[in-house]
């Protein structure tokens, strides 16, 4: 094992507002990352030892739509103070749009102008990399930490994510899971289990949920719609079957679209529709008029959903997992950075993501995480409009930890418009992953074989573009 810098032992110091109100409160949207980043400063209490590696004094281009340096007044992240005060480096932003970054990025690469670092997104890989937009950090390893065990739980995603037996992606977390908000006042009114306690029991699956929305719209009285479920569902309905529409195995790509598991996802997300459980409606938290028994959604709405419905008692679970399945699957993103093609600062690139993933796994830094996602979030004239309970955070960071539940990563999101893009959202424009997870629920195609049979031909001409 390699000399490293004790760069563990640099001690958080959490310094909160005097008040409980924050002004970034999250909307209805999911938030940008930027406004996720946990502003807690650093200071260190040794001297570290000797890095195989200097780069103090460097300065890494960051090009990216969000910042990594705090705002005027504002405190740095956890990671960047680490970068700047351990290692003696710098983050240089370059601005550009969530619209225009990949135009900016191919721009900047063509012209030879300097830029290191960009945000990780499912189209990196394998559609950046045959771009010619990044290159892989196997060759970093010993800095980020890897060969010292900083990374080891995160061994099954990382490798997840390996192409041409190179890593281009390393996720220092998980985030973003899709989760199931329900009501536990409302459950109890209906005579159901808690969803959590079948859960903690290995008995959250399709057939449970689908058992309790059927009798929650029939047990209606006429004067409220009822539904099961609404939100972001076909995704994870997918993925809680622990397969992909696309697999990579040895080097090459393969459809599997009529993949069994894949299959029995497309007939339930039919089932939902047929016996009208769905409700298309967007609604970014859980619904106030108790007509909806299930909304799923990233972690990001959970806090604007308990504000709404301070007396329901709210409470998630991850979308259950298939019948089938042997474990549960989880829905989510990841957090990373990409380290650009021709960039000379990668030993700074791959030392700043180390700095990310001590952030993120450090138990002082986890613990003041903890203690600052607990604020309530208020307006200036007291009304509380974001909060998390400490039973939902301690929940959720069950979920996110890859020894309950199995992140996973399709190579499909990563092929391309055809397969990932969005059009003028269409069922004719927008991309084979979208119109999968969303036209049998909104009514566009009455049949999952239907789909199935439409899109097929253009997974198998994507696949064989991507094979060549």
């Amino acid at each position: 094992m390699k000399n490293t810098r004790k760069i563990l032992a640099v001690l958080a110091v959490v310094i909160f507002p005097a008040c409980s109100c924050v002004e970034k409160v999250p909307s209805h949207s999911q938030p940008s990352e930027s406004s996720q980043q946990d502003e807690i400063p650093v200071i260190s209490d040794e001297v570290p030892e000797e890095e195989p590696f200097d780069i103090s004094g460097q300065t890494i281009t960051w090009l990216a739509d969000y910042d990594l340096n705090p705002s005027e007044g504002g405190e740095r992240s956890v990671a960047l103070a680490l970068f700047e005060d351990v290692y003696g480096a710098k983050v240089d932003f370059v601005r550009t749009t969530a619209d225009n970054k990949f135009t900016k990025l191919s721009e900047m690469l063509m012209s030879g102008e300097e830029v290191d670092m960009f945000p990780y997104e499912w189209d990196a890989v394998p559609n950046g990399v045959l771009k010619d937009q990044y290159q892989p950090l196997d060759d970093y390893f010993d800095i980020m930490g890897v060969e010292d065990g900083l990374w080891d739980d995160m061994t099954g995603v990382i490798d997840m994510f390996e192409y041409n037996n190179k890593h281009y992606v390393m996720p220092y977390d998980i985030s973003n899971p899709v989760v199931i908000t329900y009501s536990r006042k409302l459950m109890k009114q209906e005579g159901f289990d808690d969803p959590y306690e079948l859960y903690k029991k290995g008995e959250w699956d399709w057939n449970a949920m689908m058992s309790m929305m059927e009798k929650f719209v029939a047990n209606s009285d006429g004067s409220v719609a009822r539904y099961g479920i609404n939100g972001y569902i076909g995704s994870a309905v997918i993925q809680s079957t622990g397969s992909t529409v696309v697999n990579y195995r040895d080097g090459k790509f393969s459809n599997n679209i009529k993949d069994p598991n894949i299959e029995n996802a497309g007939l339930f997300m039919q089932e939902l529709a047929e016996k009208r459980l769905y409700s298309s409606l967007y609604v970014g938290h859980f619904p106030m008029d108790n007509s909806t028994l299930f909304f799923s959604m990233g972690d990001w709405a959970l806090g604007t959903s308990n504000a709404l419905n301070p007396d329901s008692d709210l409470m998630i679970v991850p979308f259950p997992k298939s019948p089938d399945a042997d474990r549960n699957y989880l829905c989510c993103n990841f957090g990373a950075r990409m380290l650009v093609k021709n960039s000379t600062k990668g030993e700074a690139v791959a030392a700043y993501m180390k700095c990310e993933r001590i952030a993120a796994t450090q138990e002082e830094y986890k613990s003041a995480a903890k203690e600052k996602a607990l604020l309530k979030k208020q307006t200036a004239t007291g009304t509380v409009e974001y909060f998390v309970t400490e039973e939902q955070y301690d929940a959720l960071q069950s979920y996110l930890d890859t020894g309950n539940t199995v992140p996973m990563f399709d190579f499909a999101y990563g092929m391309g418009e055809r397969m990932n893009g969005n059009g003028d959202y269409t069922y004719e424009t927008r991309g084979v992953m979208n119109n999968l997870t969303d036209s049998i629920l909104d009514g566009t195609v009455e049949s999952w074989a239907k789909l199935r049979d439409e899109w097929t031909g253009v997974i198998d001409d994507v696949v064989k573009e991507f094979n060549k």
